[in-house]
């Protein structure tokens, strides 16, 4: 879709697209409600701004959304799509998904959720590095983290949506 679909789409497409980027309907509709707008710079500026009052039940209701790191998401949803996209260079060698999947279970023990990183652009052992040392945070920091890593999944997804270049 680009900017332009994005600004003349009835609400109900408009907000489908958001919730795919991010599973939070407060945040879906109030960039919705920016419409129209001029670029991608001011639509990704009001998702922003949006993003960056996220409730922990909202982080929490949208964390529901993703898959565990390293674990590739299934279907045909858009969702799945964004997230098999995201961590494409998170696969790797037996020994480093293994890593992987002991991090995530030591993360969701400590803190009760999912471990959740922008992965974009990241390989396997960074994203190990992040999860083990986002294990020493205390509750409050972790939170904090976890609420600006989905910001920048959010923003990220969006910026993609409304790119004609990345169009399939």
């Amino acid at each position: 879709m680009t900017l332009a679909d994005f600004n003349a789409a009835p609400d109900d497409e408009a907000t489908a697209l958001l919730l795919a980027c991010c599973d939070v309907p407060r945040w879906a509709d109030a960039v919705r409600a920016g419409r129209p707008y001029d670029d991608v710079a001011g639509a990704l500026a009001t998702a922003d701004a949006a993003a960056r009052a996220f409730s922990a039940d909202e982080v929490t209701r949208a964390l529901a959304a993703h898959p565990r790191i390293g674990e590739r998401a299934s279907g045909g949803s858009s969702e799945a799509a964004f997230s098999r996209r995201e961590q494409s260079g998170v696969s790797t060698a037996a020994d480093v998904q293994q890593a992987l999947l002991e991090a995530n279970v030591a993360y969701e023990e400590r803190f009760d959720r999912i471990f959740l990183v922008c992965a974009s652009g990241l390989s396997a052992e960074e994203v190990l590095t992040a999860a083990r040392t986002r294990l020493g945070n205390d509750d409050e920091t972790e939170a904090a983290v976890v609420a600006d890593e989905l910001r920048r999944i959010a923003l990220l997804r969006l910026e993609r949506s409304l790119d004609p270049e990345e169009q399939p």
